[in-house]
């Protein structure tokens, strides 16, 4: 499992010993296990920093993060377990927004970013590419979520659950409850300081773009894909699965990240 620190009360999992470091950030409903098939496959060529999101372990008291605290939570992760280095960041769902934030504000920690199916979203292009009936949806699904965290614990965690295979997630059902929808009752209750101090993310590392087709709704817009594969050291993937692309296509993931971060090693001066 390598070597475990503890930072705020949080299990930091650190697997691999190679030189360079990717810091892995999940997002709703998953845990620090959603990249196990990503650790596996990268540990002998890089250094796998992972974790359970604060709030998100059904073993803690159900607890709301701010974003603030989030990004400064992730700081401290890449200080204490990589001193004095820049990292690479993949990141997936509600990780991508916090990985984005976190990047935005301390740049200088960053060497590159790997995004999964979260890109612009809520931009100008996005929301213009965005149907009547998408827009709903991700209303409806986001504001039940919502709920759930405001319910009594059994309800909302039923509430979580429902709304997790309606998404067909793959993770462990067990592992799912509502102290993960915090991010929800943030985004639509404006509660623990909103989200409006996010910052917009505008990427001057090398990207690595990975999104699903097969959804009722996208999470970035084509401008984005265009912007995105227009640029040196970028590039963005699309796949044939839904939102959890390392999870439905494991195998072409990894095949598909560990070139790009030798292409991006190797253009890299020094």
């Amino acid at each position: 499992m390598g070597v475990i620190h503890t930072i705020d009360g949080v299990g930091i999992r650190v697997e691999g010993t190679g030189a360079e470091a990717i810091v892995m950030v999940h997002g709703w409903p998953d845990t620090w296990r959603l990249w196990d098939a990503q650790a596996a496959f990268l540990k002998d060529r890089y250094r796998c920093i992972r974790f359970t999101l604060p709030g998100f372990d059904s073993s803690q008291p159900r607890q709301a993060h701010s974003l603030d605290a989030l990004v400064a939570f992730l700081k401290r992760v890449v200080e204490e377990t990589c001193p004095g280095e820049q990292v690479t960041l993949m990141l997936h769902d509600w990780g991508c927004l916090f990985g984005y934030q976190f990047a935005m504000r301390h740049p200088a920690l960053i060497k590159r970013i790997i995004g999964v199916d979260i890109g612009d979203a809520g931009s100008r292009d996005h929301l213009r590419a965005m149907r009547a009936k998408d827009k709903f949806l991700v209303f409806a699904y986001q504001f039940w979520l919502a709920l759930a965290w405001l319910a009594p614990n059994s309800l909302g965690d039923r509430m979580t659950r429902a709304m997790a295979r309606w998404a067909r997630c793959p993770s462990d059902p067990q592992y799912i409850g509502a102290q993960m929808c915090y991010p929800y009752y943030i985004r639509w209750f404006g509660a623990h300081g909103s989200y409006r101090k996010a910052l917009p993310f505008r990427p001057t590392w090398p990207m690595l773009y990975f999104y699903g087709r097969r959804k009722l709704f996208q999470f970035q817009s084509q401008e984005w894909v265009d912007g995105l594969n227009a640029r040196a050291g970028c590039r963005a993937l699309k796949f044939d699965t839904g939102h959890w692309v390392m999870r439905e296509r494991p195998e072409e993931f990894n095949r598909a990240v560990a070139q790009w971060l030798a292409e991006t090693t190797a253009a890299t001066p020094g």
